[in-house]
């Protein structure tokens, strides 16, 4: 008891303060606002700590992950797990408008409109934002469409992940409708080229005149939560072109993972 009130004490409006908690947090707001490794000596002398203290503080931030420390330099700076902390009170629709600057930029680079599907339940996706290129021809597409899972370049990523039999897989493929005849076999290839290339593909059977190419966004446990896709007139590019464009939608869902989550 004697301890507790030697690191306790109360503010002018009757709050009770933990100095070495009080401390914590002043060696973290340093180290955020200096965004450069510090030394022990160097940060308990900045905010006017006792170096013991300091360094003892340290230890335990290290250990809960908040604050890194490199051996070689002996320097501490702002850690991951700090950072893990903070985007915990981002809400989803903040991390949404975070993810829009890199879907513009890439809708500006090749000339589509780029689209996030969000997986809903076990058999719906629905669009949640949507880029247009600058230039004046593009496909609209508003937020709030809903679709079957299965459905176009975003449910050839889904069913490859969905651990279907053939038979089962049939049997899902069945209750779709396309805009033009697509047979199971040639859905099943499509499925398995997008298993093994990491991005997908329709050529106009979910929507006349419509290619799309979609890559997946997954979630930490690498479940496939968003679909990334550009969608196009076809005929607008050749196949080189649009492995390129799949390529770029692939690497753009690894950067929106980092962001989504």
């Amino acid at each position: 008891m004697k301890s507790a009130r030697r690191v306790e004490s109360k503010s002018a409006s009757g709050a009770v303060t933990v100095k070495p908690v009080v401390n914590a947090i002043k060696i973290l707001r340093y180290l955020t606002h200096t965004g450069a490794p510090e030394r022990a000596a160097d940060i308990a002398r900045h905010l006017s700590i006792n170096p013991s203290t300091c360094f003892n503080i340290l230890r335990t931030l290290v250990a809960e992950d908040v604050v890194d420390f490199n051996a070689l330099s002996k320097t501490y700076s702002a850690g991951l797990g700090l950072a893990r902390l903070v985007e915990q009170f981002v809400t989803q629709g903040q991390r949404l408008q975070m993810a829009l600057p890199p879907m513009r930029d890439l809708a500006a680079e090749f000339g589509v409109t780029v689209t996030l599907w969000r997986r809903m339940g076990t058999d719906r996706i629905v669009l949640v934002a949507s880029e247009s290129s600058p230039t004046d021809l593009h496909i609209d597409m508003p937020a709030g469409q809903r679709l079957p899972l299965l459905m176009g370049a975003s449910g050839r990523l889904f069913v490859s992940r969905l651990g279907l039999s053939t038979e089962d897989m049939r049997a899902e493929f069945d209750k779709l409708r396309w805009s033009r005849p697509l047979s199971f076999e040639t859905y099943s290839r499509e499925v398995n080229r997008a298993r093994r290339r990491g991005w997908a593909t329709d050529d106009g059977y979910f929507a006349t005149g419509v290619l799309a190419v979609a890559a997946p966004v997954t979630d930490p446990s690498d479940n496939i939560a968003f679909t990334v896709s550009a969608v196009m007139i076809r005929g607008q590019r050749d196949d080189a072109q649009i492995e390129t464009l799949g390529e770029a939608l692939r690497d753009l869902g690894h950067r929106l993972k980092t962001v989504l989550f």
